[in-house]
């Protein structure tokens, strides 16, 4: 089983130049068509937090639908944090996932079923701080091992995290993960960090793993995409 795997901060839609275009985003992830998209910064910080890529949109003219988690009835997320996944791809159980956290951060979780597996995703964006950072993924790697029988994963986002190697990047230390740099994301124009990472369970096969850096996307958000292709080799599955 392959499918891929893509993160992107959207910055509220907001481009470089300074515009609010949600149709120039669904652009670029038309251009990336990933199977299961995590997006960061997809509603509006204040008021009800409306979602600023109109659900209505995604369902007549994506391929995508929203992973629902029913925290406000403008939003496809929390906490500006939303899952996409191709329509054909089951949503078995979705819950949004609160983490320690002195800032507007959070993360979702949706557990998937493909070819007869089942798979959990969560997308997250993370504190500026290191210390946080490293909490944070402690509660989310928590909660990965809650899931009711043995699931690969895959977590992926805005890390915030600079280091290349190290920081909070250590928590994955050991065979059980694997964390891909797919390269530089941010900024989109010229980008010099890699702060939007994919780390996978050790049961996955990592094909590819790419920055999405087209021209719309260099124009689109402040952050560029991020995508891998991921394979379950099939005697693995239960």
């Amino acid at each position: 089983m392959q499918l891929t795997f893509a993160s992107y901060n959207i910055h509220k839609a907001v481009g470089l130049d300074r515009r609010r275009d949600p149709d120039r985003i669904l652009a670029v992830l038309r251009e990336i068509d990933a199977d299961v998209i995590a997006l960061q910064e997809a509603d509006l910080r204040f008021g009800p937090r409306t979602s600023v890529i109109p659900r209505q949109t995604l369902d007549d003219y994506t391929p995508w639908r929203a992973v629902p988690l029913n925290q406000r009835p403008d939003s496809i997320g929390w906490h500006g944090n939303a899952l996409l996944v191709r329509r054909g791809i089951e949503v078995v159980d979705a819950a949004i996932v609160p983490l320690p956290t002195l800032e507007p951060r959070g993360a979702v979780r949706a557990d998937l079923l493909a070819g007869g597996r089942r798979v959990r995703v969560i997308g997250m964006h993370l504190d500026l701080s290191g210390l946080r950072r490293r909490q944070q993924l402690r509660t989310l790697l928590g909660h990965v091992g809650s899931c009711p029988q043995p699931c690969p994963a895959v977590l992926m986002g805005d890390f915030n995290e600079w280091s290349r190697h190290g920081g909070s990047l250590r928590e994955f230390a050991g065979p059980d993960w694997q964390v891909l740099a797919p390269g530089r994301s941010f900024p989109s124009r010229r980008p010099i960090a890699m702060l939007d990472r994919i780390v996978a369970s050790g049961e996955w096969q990592t094909l590819e793993s790419r920055v999405h850096h087209s021209a719309l996307a260099a124009r689109a958000s402040d952050h560029l995409p991020v995508t891998a292709r991921l394979l379950l080799p099939t005697d693995t599955a239960a």
